[in-house]
């Protein structure tokens, strides 16, 4: 029988073999022209798709294999449909503008030197993640496109479904790119998670991906760099000045379309100047979807029989058809509540005044912030990034929707005529 001590062992030899062939193979991929890592991926969007019926079988071996909940198995399905949105979003990625060596900023200084910012890959960028395979896919797609290697470690539920999508990946890009550039961990132990995030001096950033748990694991465990992304206890605030019949198709769209995701709603913040009538015919609608509706006493008397929301409610972040309502005095309040229980992902105001909606982008703290808009949207995709690697959380480097230009760094190059220092 294996011991951990073995289990870590086998996870470190793997995790570090793999990561060894990403960097060497980074080391060319970033120098590459940026039409051939273009062609590279939409050969790669043609594979994914020719594919499809393998994917898509080995996907349904992970689902018989799965005993998780409902949320993470909406999260691991794979159908023919999300095979080929797969194939979408690297096709999109492929026809990007490409980022590698943009000039961010340049200027020459009084002595005559010239000096560029120019932006290039990280090298070696790390993603963990749970349960979706089609990130393995986007991701991939991504890293390529901005000059990286990826070494992907996604959940042990999807381990099938990321080995055949990897093997079409690599078939896509073989002609033109190192297919070493695209790793998989298969290490089905969390042993696996922890030696990605020792491999210091192979791995030049880690994005981890997964619940408010995990990115909290990561904090206390990673030797390499990383950005927390990911958890999404987001809200909606409805203002006393709001379009009401607005307000149900965003709140339903947010919390019902696809309850699992990072972006959907979790809490529902209401004016007290709103109609009760309203939030009467709102929670019956939401309760008629299947929503769980949880409420604080002020919502229990307008509708006495949602259930009561403790306090740990309010900082929970619910992966399933569970919402919690709260009503507050003021938009004040509101951002108040949202500061003290969010995890900074996206928050939404639907109010039809334009000094409502300022004071709420200026008062909420969070990577992203709507009005009138549903917080389904943000996504990498919808905001014409082709897919992303993950939506940021934290404020350094990158925040909000990863896309190309947050998987690559800045270098300074500096031009001179003979310069020395006086």
């Amino acid at each position: 029988m294996s011991t951990r001590r073995d289990l870590r062992d086998a996870a470190a030899q793997e995790v570090r073999r793999k990561a060894s062939l990403a960097k060497a193979a980074a080391r060319s991929l970033g120098v590459l022209p940026a039409e051939l890592r273009k062609m590279a991926l939409l050969n790669m969007a043609s594979s994914i798709e020719n594919r499809a019926d393998e994917i898509v079988d080995a996907n349904r071996g992970d689902m018989r294999s799965f005993r998780g909940p409902d949320a993470l198995r909406d999260r691991l399905l794979l159908d023919r449909k999300r095979v080929m949105e797969m194939a979408a979003s690297a096709r999109a990625v492929a026809t990007l503008a490409d980022v590698v060596g943009e000039v961010v900023e340049s200027w020459t200084t009084a002595t005559g030197l010239e000096i560029e910012r120019v932006r290039v890959p990280f090298g070696l960028v790390a993603v963990i993640y749970e349960a979706r395979p089609n990130v393995t896919a986007e991701v991939a797609a991504l890293a390529l496109k901005s000059g990286n290697s990826i070494l992907l470690r996604g959940g042990s539920e999807a381990v099938r479904s990321n080995k055949a999508i990897i093997e079409a990946t690599r078939a896509g890009i073989s002609e033109m790119l190192p297919v070493e550039a695209v790793q998989l961990v298969e290490n089905r132990d969390r042993s696996g998670v922890d030696a990605v995030l020792r491999a210091e001096g192979l791995v030049d950033l880690v994005i981890p991906r997964g619940s408010a748990e995990f990115i909290h694991y990561v904090r206390q465990n990673s030797k390499v760099p990383f950005i927390e992304t990911g958890a999404g206890n987001n809200h909606i605030f409805i203002d006393k000045d709001a379009d009401l019949n607005m307000a149900t198709k965003i709140v339903i769209n947010a919390k019902a379309q696809r309850p699992s995701v990072c972006n959907a709603v979790r809490k529902l913040l209401v004016h007290k100047d709103v109609n009760p009538g309203y939030l009467r015919s709102l929670i019956a609608d939401l309760s008629g979807l299947g929503v769980k509706v949880k409420g604080c006493e002020r919502v229990r008397r307008t509708v006495p029989w949602v259930e009561i929301a403790s306090p740990e409610d309010w900082d929970l972040e619910y992966m399933d058809l569970t919402i919690a309502i709260k009503i507050v005095d003021s938009l004040e309040e509101a951002a108040d509540h949202i500061g003290k229980h969010s995890t900074k992902h996206s928050e939404a105001i639907i109010t039809g005044s334009d000094e409502a909606a300022s004071k709420f982008i200026s008062l909420v703290d969070s990577s992203t912030v709507l009005v009138n808009a549903s917080t389904r949207l943000v996504d990498g995709g919808v905001f014409g990034f082709g897919s992303e690697v993950g939506i940021s959380t934290q404020k350094l480097h990158s925040r909000g929707p990863m896309g190309l230009r947050d998987l690559t760094t800045t270098k300074f190059v500096v031009r001179g005529r003979g310069h020395v220092r006086e």
